[in-house]
């Protein structure tokens, strides 16, 4: 890894800072941390840099959140998510930074529109007022229950495996997966703690595959030495915010972020 400048750890800081702020209040805003290391850094070694950055914020959200995860949709991604990690994996074995960035940021884009086409179908059903607010809620009020809006098993094991994948090539499941569980009906609390406990067990999985591909090395640990400390002021700063973003708003930063995230990585 070449010698970076100071203006480059400076941004390098901020996208940190941010990765705490997406931890703990807003998942989908991680796709523009994503894309800033990816920018600054090699896209390849940049997944390795970022990852245990990921492991950090993923700590910070499971400890505020941890009493609100949903372990049966858990349970019932992790299979999918385990093929998507070895998938990515042999894409990684022969995969250059532009076929990284490329494919990434088409997946975030399609699985958006994808999931805004889901959304609009269950509304177009379940008519206007109170019964189409409540389409897909279901159980999935800030205890963490999840609803039954169109997504049963096949769902899940689409967003798994994509989530497995993309999050193995570029740590860029988070988009994936708050796509998945705003469509299966998540809300706030719900949604933070299914996705905090879900990426701290798969972030950690990871780490032996990122070190069999060099991914992570004595160079990259340097690194992130520096920019871990960051992490944690934007944890506290989601945290402040979260219970002061409407639900409404809320879903519409988290689409928002993945599509900003998905044409950075096709743009850079």
């Amino acid at each position: 890894m070449d010698t970076i400048s100071l203006w480059q750890l400076a941004v390098l800081a901020a996208a940190s800072t941010l990765v705490g702020f997406s931890k703990t209040a807003v998942s989908g805003a991680n796709t523009i941390s994503l894309a800033v290391f990816a920018a600054v850094l090699p896209a390849r070694e940049s997944t390795g840099v970022l990852l245990p950055i990921l492991i950090a914020g993923d700590l910070l959200a499971v400890r505020v959140y941890r009493r609100h995860a949903h372990w049966p949709t858990l349970l019932r991604l992790f299979p999918a998510v385990a093929v998507g990690v070895a998938a990515g994996t042999l894409f990684m074995l022969w995969a250059d930074d532009a076929a990284v960035r490329v494919s990434i940021g088409a997946i975030l884009l399609f699985m958006t529109g994808v999931t805004l086409w889901r959304r609009r179908i269950a509304e177009q059903e379940a008519g206007e007022g109170e019964q189409g607010m409540k389409t897909g809620a279901g159980s999935g009020a800030d205890s963490g229950g999840e609803g039954g809006g169109g997504t049963g098993r096949t769902a899940a094991r689409g967003y798994g495996v994509l989530g497995g994948f993309t999050t193995m090539v570029a740590n860029a499941g988070g988009p994936v997966m708050s796509l998945y569980l705003l469509s299966a009906g998540f809300r706030k609390l719900g949604f933070l703690g299914t996705s905090a406990w879900f990426f701290l067990i798969v972030n950690v999985s990871k780490v032996p595959f990122s070190v069999g591909l060099g991914l992570i090395d004595a160079h990259s640990l340097l690194l992130d030495a520096c920019l871990l400390l960051f992490v944690l002021p934007g944890a506290y700063l989601g945290r402040v915010c979260v219970d002061r973003i409407n639900q409404k708003v809320f879903d519409r930063i988290v689409i928002g972020a993945t599509v900003a995230g998905g044409l950075q990585l096709l743009l850079i």
